[in-house]
C-alpha cells in the first residue's frame, strides 16, 4: 500500500467517525427535546407525594369507620330503636359536646368541613389551619355518632384535605410549588371520598367537580387519582373490599324509561333547588343569630331527635331518619316499602338534616341527599310509573338528587354505577342527572362553590409576584382621620387605593372612590379603620402569578395583594394591573409585541 491509499483510508476513517459522532449528537439531543417535552408538567413527583396523601387519609377513614360505624352509632341504633325515650336525651347529650367542641376549641365554630375545603381552595390557597384539626374531628364523630342527620363524608373530604395541606409544608423540598397546595388540597378530599364510600372512581370525580358549579379542577386530576385509589386500598386492607351498599342493579331498562327518568330528573331538581335554598338561607340565620354557638347546636338536636322519634312513631320498624343511614340505603333500595312511607321518610330526613348541620353540626350532605333521591325514585316507581322492579327509580333518583343538590352531576352517576356494581342503569342515571342540574339551575347546599374564573394566562407561567409587585408602598395608620388621610397622602400620590396598618400589621384597604360615601364636612372626625375594607389577602413571594392573577380576578376579590416575606414582615402590594403590566400578549398577526 502506497502512501497515498494509506492517506485516503484514514481520511475516510476520520469523516466516518466525525460523522457518527454528529449524528450521535443531533439524536441525543433529540431525544432530550422529546423528553423534556413529554414530562415538561413535572408530574413525576405526584408518583410520590400522592401515595402518601392516600395512605394517611386511608388509615384515618379506616379509624373514624370503626370509632362511629362499629363503635358509637353502631351501638346507639339498636338501642335508638328498642328504647325510644332515649332518643332526645342521647341526641341532645351528642350535640352538646358537638357544641362546646367547636365553640371553645375552634378558632372559628361555622368553619369547617365540606365548606372549609371549598372556601379554602379559593381563598387561602389551600392553606387548612391544622391546628383545629382534632377537635374539629371529634365534634364530627359527636355530630354523627350521637344520631345527627349526616354520614362519614364530611369529617373524610375535611381530614383528607387538612391531609394534604399539611403535608405541602411537610414535602416541599421534593420540588413542591406554591400552587400545588391547592392541588393537594383536593387530592386529599378525593382521597377522604374514595375511602368513606369504598368507591375510588367517585371520590375522584366528586373532589374535582366540588369547587366549581360548572366546572373541574383539571389540575388535581393525576394526584387525585393516585390518592383515591391509594386511600381505598388502604381501607380494604382492614375492613375488606364489600361494597358499602347492598344494592346490586340488575333490571334492564326500556326506551321509555327514558322519558320516565328525564321526568324523575325535573322533579329531583325542583325538590332539590327547593332543600338547597332552604338549606342556605337556615346556615346563614343561624350564623348570624346572636346566641352562644353551643344553644344553637342544642337547639338543632332537639328538633333533629323530634324527627326521628315522629317518624319511628307513625312507622314503627327498624328504618329511621337518624344517623350516617347507611343501614337505611340498602333497606329503601333493596325492601319495598310504601309510598307514603318513603315520602314521610324523604321528608323527615331532609328536615332533620336541615337541623343537624344548619345549627352548625360538624359534617356534609352527600348522604341525606341519595337517600331523599332514593325514596323519591321508589315512590315516583310505585305511584307514578306503578312499576314493580323499582332499583332503577331509585338510583336515577339518587343521581339526580345528588346532582341538583351539590352540582356533581358526574360524581353522581359514577356514584351509582359503582353502587349498583354494573352499567345497566347508567344511561338513565345520565339523563335524570343532567335534567335535575339543569332544572336546579345555581341553587347549590354549598355557599362556597364558585363559578369557574377566567382562564389563565399562560405567559404567566414560572414568574412570581416578587418579579411585579411594588416593594414602595403608600399606606396609613388605622386611626388616621379621613382628613389627614386626604390632606397627607392621597392628594401627593397618584393611586386608588391604599393599604392601611394598625400598628405593622395590614388590617384592609382603603379606596379614593370610598370617601364619596362620606360627608366631606366628617372628614375630620371619622378614622381610616371605620371605612376601610376588611377584605385582605396575604400572599408570599414565591407565590405564582398565574394564582395570584387568580385570586384578583376571583368573587369578592381583593383589590390588591399583600406580599410578606418569610418573617411575617409586609414586602409590598401586588394588582391586577401589576400582574399584568409585563405579560405580553399575542397580536392579531402573531407577533407578541404589544404591552399591557
Amino acid at each position: 500500500m502506497d502512501g497515498f491509499d494509506y492517506m485516503a483510508r484514514l481520511t475516510k476513517l476520520s469523516e466516518s467517525k466525525w460523522i457518527h459522532h454528529q449524528l450521535l449528537r443531533k439524536g441525543a439531543r433529540l431525544v432530550h427535546e422529546d423528553l423534556s417535552e413529554t414530562y415538561s408538567r413535572d408530574i413525576q413527583k405526584w408518583l410520590l407525594v400522592a401515595p402518601i396523601i392516600g395512605v394517611v387519609t386511608g388509615l384515618i377513614i379506616t379509624g373514624l369507620t370503626f370509632v362511629i360505624l362499629s363503635g358509637t352509632w353502631g351501638y346507639l341504633l339498636p338501642f335508638y330503636l328498642d328504647h325510644h325515650w332515649a332518643i332526645v336525651p342521647g341526641m341532645l347529650g351528642g350535640f352538646l359536646l358537638t357544641g362546646l367542641i367547636m365553640q371553645f376549641l375552634t378558632p372559628d365554630p361555622n368553619e369547617h368541613s365540606t365548606e372549609e375545603i371549598i372556601r379554602s381552595y379559593h381563598e387561602h390557597q389551600g392553606d387548612i389551619d391544622v391546628r383545629s384539626y382534632w377537635p374539629k374531628l371529634l365534634a364530627s364523630v359527636t355530630t354523627v355518632g350521637s344520631g345527627g342527620s349526616a354520614a362519614l363524608e364530611g369529617p373524610g373530604i375535611y381530614s383528607g384535605g387538612a391531609i394534604g395541606s399539611w403535608l405541602w409544608a411537610k414535602l416541599r423540598r421534593f420540588g413542591l410549588e406554591y400552587r400545588d397546595r391547592r392541588i393537594m388540597l383536593i387530592s386529599g378530599a378525593a382521597a377522604g371520598m374514595a375511602g368513606v364510600f369504598r368507591a375510588p372512581l367517585t371520590g375522584l370525580v366528586f373532589a374535582l367537580e366540588m369547587p366549581y358549579k360548572d366546572d373541574l379542577a383539571h389540575e388535581a386530576l393525576l394526584p387525585s387519582l393516585i390518592a383515591s385509589v391509594v386511600a381505598y386500598a388502604t381501607l380494604v386492607a382492614f375492613v375488606g373490599a364489600k361494597p358499602l351498599f347492598g344494592f346490586v342493579g340488575t333490571e334492564r331498562f326500556l326506551a321509555v324509561d327514558l322519558g320516565w327518568s328525564a321526568l324523575l330528573g325535573a322533579l329531583c331538581g325542583i325538590v332539590a333547588m327547593v332543600f338547597a335554598i332552604t338549606f342556605r338561607r337556615a346556615r346563614v340565620f343561624a350564623i348570624n343569630l346572636r346566641i352562644p354557638h353551643t344553644l344553637k347546636l342544642v337547639v338543632g338536636g332537639l328538633l333533629t331527635a323530634l324527627c326521628g322519634l315522629l317518624f319511628i312513631q307513625l312507622f314503627p320498624g327498624r328504618l329511621i331518619p337518624l344517623g350516617p343511614n347507611y343501614e337505611a340505603v340498602e333497606m329503601v333500595l333493596t325492601q319495598p316499602a310504601s309510598p307514603v312511607e318513603l315520602i314521610c321518610f324523604a321528608a323527615l330526613k331532609l328536615m332533620a338534616t336541615l337541623f343537624t348541620l344548619g345549627c352548625g353540626g360538624v359534617s356534609a350532605v352527600f348522604v341525606p341527599l341519595l337517600l331523599a333521591g332514593a325514596c323519591l325514585g321508589s315512590w315516583y316507581a310505585q305511584a307514578i310509573v306503578h312499576m314493580p322492579n323499582f332499583d332503577l327509580y331509585a338510583a336515577v333518583g339518587m343521581a339526580a338528587f345528588i346532582a341538583a343538590g351539590y352540582k356533581t352531576p358526574l360524581a353522581a352517576v359514577v356514584f351509582v354505577a359503582e353502587t349498583t356494581g354494573g352499567h345497566s342503569y347508567l344511561i338513565p342515571a345520565l339523563i335524570g342527572a343532567a335534567v335535575a342540574y339543569a332544572v336546579s339551575g345555581e341553587a347549590s347546599v354549598s355557599g362556597d362553590q364558585r363559578i369557574h374564573e377566567t382562564a389563565r394566562i399562560a405567559e404567566l407561567s414560572g414568574m412570581t409576584v416578587r418579579n411585579v409587585m411594588r416593594k414602595q408602598v403608600v399606606s396609613m395608620q388605622a386611626d388616621t382621620t379621613l382628613r389627614e388621610f386626604v390632606d397627607r397622602v392621597a392628594t401627593h400620590h397618584n393611586h386608588a387605593i391604599y393599604p392601611v396598618y394598625e400598628g405593622s400589621r395590614p388590617i384592609g384597604t382603603i379606596a379614593i372612590w370610598s370617601l364619596g360615601d362620606i360627608p366631606a364636612e366628617r372628614w375630620g372626625e371619622v378614622r381610616v379603620d371605620q371605612v376601610i375594607d376588611r377584605n385582605l389577602t396575604t400572599v408570599p413571594e414565591d407565590c405564582d402569578l398565574n394564582e395570584a392573577l387568580r385570586l384578583l380576578l376571583r368573587e369578592n376579590a381583593p383589590q390588591v395583594l399583600v406580599v410578606v416575606g418569610s418573617d411575617g414582615k409586609v414586602e409590598g402590594i401586588v394588582t391586577k394591573s401589576d400582574v399584568l403590566r409585563d405579560v405580553r400578549m399575542p397580536t392579531e398577526s402573531g407577533k407578541s409585541s404589544t404591552r399591557l
